[in-house]
């Protein structure tokens, strides 16, 4: 490795990097603004010089960029020569002219990295006296706010929106210093990633919106480490609260997960936390607990728990505890899992083509590193966005690979890079039912039915390995397709495979599985990475359960009187009739869950159960990642953790079992003593008895104030803090101030790194992994020694048919997701219900765009507008899934029009 000398100091170093990555890794201040560790370098901001030297004999040296210049051995440099002082002072002069230095009403005060590099550079005063340049500002949509007369230039922005993420509407305009960033017109941002634009920002030029709506200092925030609860994929997120809510969602980096961004849903969709429509109180019969006759809620719990004929229903968002605690309070056979069919079947493929094939799930950073991705039946962009964004990233492997080797640049040379790379892509394929936002970068695309998209993935896992049965009766194009993507597949290192729920096709994810496992017996390093609906669907398949159909069954045949329903509305899980069936049979209904339902309005029994917010607990993302969530504030109200209502309500019924348990520790043990598959999870986080330094690692930062003041109407004394006996954190600022375990960090803050950017104070070096680690644990490993059990069943091909439709299912990021509709920006960009049509199947129907077409559903009426879209076939529909009102629980289905 290199040896650099900085400051008379000899350092070794990592090699292919720049200076200032190597200043930042070693733990050395040096300022920046327009290097990123995810968007390399392009010396646009002149804000990280520093003076380097020909030897030990050269006094003179000269000044250069630190973000320009590559790690070389032996090297002479120095941060701390008056020269480059000096030169970085004038340049954070100049980049200030005309900031508006507005510091006291900016969202970022306190915590901006813009006031961070000025007083590291010892800028103090101000020079420039005459007027200022000014511009309008625009409306960039629900969650940005837009504010450019702060702008210092450094290119972040548009170098992420469009470089990074793929967007194509916010662009920068003009020359020098007069560059103005933002849209060609007022307008919703497009990009399903706009809200990283807060973060990225090293100034106050975008914030978050919605954070202003409800505003705060962000060093008033309580905060705690969680787990997105928007998609499947695990995201690690900060949760942020104030006064008894939630104020702001800000990325956690996990060099294995996520890295340093966040899509939109799960940025902005916490407002579900704060909703009117929260359950706050225990309630029975629609009335106060306290007003039913004046009985506490858990006797009237107990009363209706008839042995043997009381039965659990899980839920896909509720936490591994809470699941595990019911399914062991009901006992086993009584416990079903609370999915679709469709989404059971479908992850309980996914779970058992991960266990039993010799091929790793990738995670996200797994993903940006493939050299050739096939998508198979998936809009990756609405059903996994962090994983489109990746993605994004993938396609640009195999082209800035050819490019480092042509020109000789370094990874983090971004504007070079891009310049010798130009508009070149990596190889994509896409296999969906209609057009997706990453069509525009494959290098092939094709459209088509469920059962198709199934043949032509067999049919290339034929021409991988010719032991698994050729596909007859294929289309020349379909053939040709195969080859194609075959072809590409045998010359790549390192192939990525996705599929998922959103294709509503087992079909699709066994010949995406024979894919990738027939790359593997050619020695390729293959992943796979199938996608599922919601944050904890992979953790309660893994738990394992019986089918809900069956609990709708056991109430009709008279099997069961009390159904515990944990997190979950049924009306979207089940047709509305056979919801209706299984409410109108069951005598008794208890339900634990965040907001009011349709559920909640047939239930006996409601106990208000705390969101990820108030509450600890684990998920289990796509991959088999289990990782840990953390409470970030305790409510008022009687709202609780589910599993501990359960624990609670299993000490009045006198369980055996769950009797003896009591905190968070508890459970978890329990579950890995009981579960071998979740063997590991106690290792997640240290357990509440950790202490560093005798204490406990404090949620609020030192500079948290208002303790007494917040509450003053009350009480003008200091409130005594709330205690958490369940971890190691505390909910006070008073504790441990120095690293906790990676897995806990509840912000991020280092001396003189106030802003996002003190993430680099905690990275074993910049853009790399935590000090600790990367938080969370993998559970499913690839049966390397086992024998590849290729699937053979191919599906007919699909015809249209005479009167009937092939619905299929269509996912949006915004409105899909059960939670995140209750934020208002999230609500207000939702699509209205709509039916897509082909042209040629509007015409056979007689429906034009616009018009009402009509169809029943298990009884349920429906009548939708039309959509024409020619990238669907003929004979397949595209239905939105998961919006208000729209009832139906399983797609792809035929349906008579």
């Amino acid at each position: 490795m290199p040896i650099i000398n900085i400051d008379n100091k000899n350092y070794e170093v990592k090699e292919g990097k720049n200076l200032l990555e190597a200043c930042l890794s070693l733990g050395l201040n040096l300022p920046y603004f327009c290097w990123h560790p995810a968007l390399g370098a392009v010396g646009a901001c002149r804000q990280c010089a520093v003076k380097v030297f020909k030897d030990a004999d050269d006094t003179k040296g000269r000044i250069i960029m630190s973000c320009m210049e590559p790690v070389k051995d032996q090297l002479r440099m120095s941060i701390d020569d008056k020269d480059a002082r000096n030169f970085r002072e004038h340049v954070i002069g100049w980049l200030m002219t005309n900031h508006p230095h507005d510091c006291a009403v900016c969202d970022e005060g306190g915590a901006c990295h813009l006031q961070d590099m000025t007083v590291m550079t010892g800028h103090s005063y101000r020079d420039y006296h005459f007027t200022k340049r000014t511009y309008n500002n625009q409306y960039l949509g629900p969650f940005l706010n837009h504010e450019m007369n702060r702008c210092i230039q450094c290119y972040r922005c548009v170098r992420f929106y469009k470089d990074f993420a793929g967007g194509k509407d916010l662009d920068v305009f003009a020359a020098h210093n007069h560059v103005y960033f933002g849209r060609q017109q007022d307008g919703i941002l497009e990009s399903e990633f706009s809200g990283n634009l807060a973060e990225i920002c090293p100034t106050g030029v975008f914030t978050d919106k919605t954070l202003k709506q409800h505003y705060t200092r962000k060093w008033d925030l309580t905060s705690a480490a969680s787990v997105c609860q928007g998609c499947g994929l695990g995201c690690n997120i900060l949760a942020g609260e104030r006064y008894g809510a939630v104020r702001q969602i800000t990325n956690r980096f996990n060099a294995a997960v996520n890295g340093y961004f966040l899509c939109d849903r799960g940025r902005y969709g916490y407002e579900f936390v704060n909703s009117d429509q929260r359950i706050k109180t225990p309630m029975v019969h629609h009335g106060p607990a306290e007003q039913s006759n004046g009985i506490p809620v858990l006797e009237h719990v107990h009363h209706r728990m008839v042995p043997g004929k009381t039965i659990g229903i899980g839920s896909p968002r509720a936490s591994l505890e809470s699941n595990a605690v019911l399914k062991e309070l009901v006992g086993a056979d009584n416990f079903y899992l609370g999915v679709s069919a469709a989404d059971h079947d479908l992850v309980s493929l996914s779970l058992r083509l991960l266990r039993q094939g010799p091929v790793r799930a990738a995670s996200l950073q797994d993903a940006a590193a493939a050299d050739v991705v096939l998508i198979l039946g998936e809009d990756v962009t609405n059903t996994a966005p962090m994983l489109a964004l990746s993605v994004r990233q993938a396609v640009r492997r195999i082209p800035v690979a050819a490019a480092q080797q042509q020109v000789h640049l370094a990874a983090w040379q971004d504007a070079a890079i891009r310049e010798a790379v130009q508009e070149d892509k990596g190889p994509l394929f896409i296999l969906s039912m209609q057009e997706t936002k990453l069509d525009e970068i494959a290098q092939g695309a094709w459209h088509t039915a469920p059962d198709n998209i199934a043949r032509i993935g067999y049919a290339v896992s034929h021409l991988l390995n010719d032991t698994i049965p050729e596909v007859t009766g294929m289309s020349e194009q379909g053939r040709d397709i195969a080859a194609t993507i075959a072809k590409t597949l045998k010359s790549a290192a390192h192939p990525l495979i996705i599929a998922g729920y959103g294709g509503g096709s087992e079909a699709i994810l066994k010949s995406a599985a024979n894919v990738a496992w027939a790359l593997h017996d050619l020695g390729i390093d293959a992943m796979l990475s199938f996608t599922v609906p919601e944050c904890n669907s992979m953790g309660l398949e893994m738990l394992d359960g019986h089918r809900l159909e069956s609990a709708v069954e056991r109430a009709l045949n008279n099997g069961a009187d009390t159904a515990i329903v944990l997190e979950n509305d049924l009306y979207r899980r089940l047709n509305q009739h056979s919801a209706d069936l299984f409410f109108n049979n069951i005598k008794s209904v208890i339900l634990l869950d965040h907001l009011y339902n349709t559920t909640a309005e047939k239930a006996t029994v409601i106990l208000p159960a705390g969101t990820f917010a108030e509450s600890d607990g684990t998920l289990v993302n796509n991959e088999g990642r289990a990782q840990r969530f953390f409470q970030v504030f305790t409510p008022t109200t009687a709202v609780q953790e589910s599993w501990r209502w359960l624990l609670q309500v299993a000490a009045v019924s006198g369980h055996a079992v769950l009797s003896s348990l009591q905190h968070l520790d508890d459970v978890v043990k329990f579950i890995a003593a009981t579960y071998p598959q979740f063997d590991g999870i106690t290792t997640l986080t240290p357990d509440a008895h950790f202490r560093l330094a005798g204490q406990k690692v404090p949620r609020e930062p030192h500079r948290y104030s208002g303790r007494t003041a917040m509450l003053a109407n009350e009480n003008v004394s200091e409130p005594k803090p709330a205690e958490d006996e369940d971890t190691a954190l505390s909910f006070t600022m008073e504790g441990y101030r120095g690293e906790p375990p990676s897995s806990m960090i509840p912000f991020f803050w280092q001396p003189g790194w106030n802003s996002v950017q003190a993430v680099n104070k905690y990275q074993v070096e910049t853009g790399g992994p935590l000090h600790d680690g990367n938080a969370g644990k993998r559970l499913i490993e690839p049966n390397v020694n086992g024998h590849t059990p290729f699937y053979t069943e191919v599906p007919e091909p699909y015809l249209p048919l005479k009167e009937h439709l092939l619905l299929v299912p269509c996912y949006h990021i915004f409105g899909s997701e059960e939670l995140s509709i209750h934020t208002p920006g999230i609500a207000a960009r939702m699509p209205a219900p709509y039916l897509l049509l082909h042209s040629e199947d509007a015409k056979r129907f007689q429906v034009t765009e616009g018009h009402l077409l009509h169809f029943m559903d298990n009884g349920h009426h429906y009548t939708l507008p039309v959509i024409i879209n020619d990238t669907l076939q003929q004979g397949v529909a595209g239905i939105p899934v998961g919006l208000p009102g729209m009832q139906i629980a399983e797609a792809p289905q035929l349906i008579k029009v």
